[in-house]
């Protein structure tokens, strides 16, 4: 059988529930009660025989001295909660008197020397939350609970908002957003990207396809439009013949400048396009008629619609999932999405560091901001405590030490005594 491993520390009990701390409380009492009766009970017994057998005497010194110190000691701790046998002695049943303050000098101690940025940055740092995160969230079953309720509470916030004030924050925030968005630079980026890959040239290609189409379409209203605006004495057969001459000379210059990549159509095409996004980045005048076209664009009422569409799409897909919360895998994609991040964080030290760094920042930032209030917490806490109440709870906290100074008070004193007891008989 193997022993404890040498040097390991003992394994910390487990807190007592306060039941059991009351039972251990009371029979430490009566132990330490037992020996201060014992202690009267041998120095009776050697008082009355000490004529007869004098070395009683030694017996008869330890005994009163360990008298004398453990009714000092019981004295002392009794009076810390209670007054002793019910007299009104001064300074006894300190804590019911001093409640208050002790209150005030508890959270005054607590917010000095414990919530200070050191002492909760060490403690958060030896705690690696974040891998504790992680390792909870690539659960499935914790990763299907944290989804649902995720789901379920999004869900429940967005039907509660008014509709209204959902719809004018998001125009809002969107507006704002956009205010602050330089279109020029970004229509540059945007068409710089295109004209790199002469990409543009694909633009122009469906634009005269768009062309070729509307006019096959659109043919009989063109050459109604002709003959309407040709002059009444020219004779119809010539508008007719104009018309189709207009319409294959158009086809025909669509075909050609599809077929040829250097029609000097296309090679013009392409210069007013990169000069168009040169002047983008350099033309004050092109940047401020960008803007203006931003601003119209964002005072149209179509900017209404879509936020109210965006919101009455939103508040549709929270209801149906509202509806559905309940079936079977309504949340597995969010919660396949969060065991991903838990196993990807767990495979990376560095993001699991950096969770943490922000983690401990946050929480020791914030304790510490707040550390007055929970000071003051802890002070007005235990100023509502009745003051017999409050005799009691701390009594249950550190009354099982206090017995063992009652019987080390009966122990010692009794020592102290037979030591001097000896040395007034040695000495002359």
């Amino acid at each position: 059988m193997n022993g404890p491993a040498v040097g390991t520390a003992p394994a910390p009990m487990p807190p007592l529930d306060e039941a059991a701390r009351r039972a251990e409380l009371v029979r430490l009492k009566r132990v330490a009660s037992g020996f201060l009766g014992v202690a009267l009970l041998v120095f009776l017994a050697a008082r009355l025989l000490e004529p007869s057998y004098p070395w009683l005497g030694f017996v008869r010194a330890t005994a009163e001295a360990s008298l004398v110190g453990g009714v000092a000691d019981w004295f002392a701790v009794t009076a810390l909660f209670r007054r002793p046998l019910g007299l009104p002695i001064p300074h006894t049943a300190i804590i019911q008197h001093q409640k208050d303050r002790i209150g005030q000098v508890l959270a005054n101690f607590v917010q000095r020397h414990f919530l200070v940025r050191d002492v909760i940055r060490a403690k958060l740092a030896s705690m690696r939350l974040a891998e504790r995160i992680a390792r909870w969230i690539s659960d499935p079953d914790h990763a299907g609970r944290l989804a649902r309720s995720l789901a379920v509470g999004l869900a429940q916030a967005i039907q509660t908002l008014p509709q209204e004030d959902a719809r004018e924050l998001i125009r809002s925030s969107a507006m704002s957003r956009l205010q602050r968005v330089q279109l020029a630079p970004v229509l540059r980026k945007l068409l710089g990207a295109v004209a790199a890959g002469d990409r543009h040239q694909e633009l122009l290609d469906e634009a005269l396809r768009m062309v070729s189409d509307a006019m096959h379409v659109n043919r009989e209203e063109l050459r109604l439009h002709l003959r309407a605006e040709s002059p009444w004495w020219v004779p119809g057969i010539v508008d007719e013949v104009l018309y189709q001459r207009l319409m294959a000379a158009a086809q025909s210059l669509i075909a050609d400048v599809s077929a040829d990549d250097r029609h000097p159509l296309r090679l013009q095409f392409d210069h007013a396009f990169r000069d168009f996004v040169k002047r983008l980045e350099y033309s004050p005048q092109l940047q401020a008629r960008t803007e203006e076209i931003k601003q119209d664009l964002l005072d149209h009422p179509m900017v209404e619609e879509l936020a109210a569409s965006l919101w009455d799409r939103t508040r549709q897909a929270a209801e149906r999932f509202s509806a559905h919360a309940g079936e079977p895998g309504a949340v597995d994609p969010l919660a396949r999405g969060i065991v991903a991040l838990g196993e990807s964080l767990l495979a990376s030290e560095a993001r699991l560091a950096e969770l943490d760094e922000v983690i401990t920042d946050f929480v020791t930032t914030l304790l510490e901001q707040h550390r007055h209030e929970m000071g003051d917490l802890i002070s007005v806490t235990v100023r509502r405590w009745d003051p017999e109440a409050a005799a009691q709870r701390i009594e249950l906290a550190v009354g099982r030490d206090l017995q063992f100074i009652r019987l080390n008070g009966t122990l010692v004193g009794g020592l102290a005594g037979l030591v001097i007891y000896s040395l007034s008989r040695l000495l002359p």
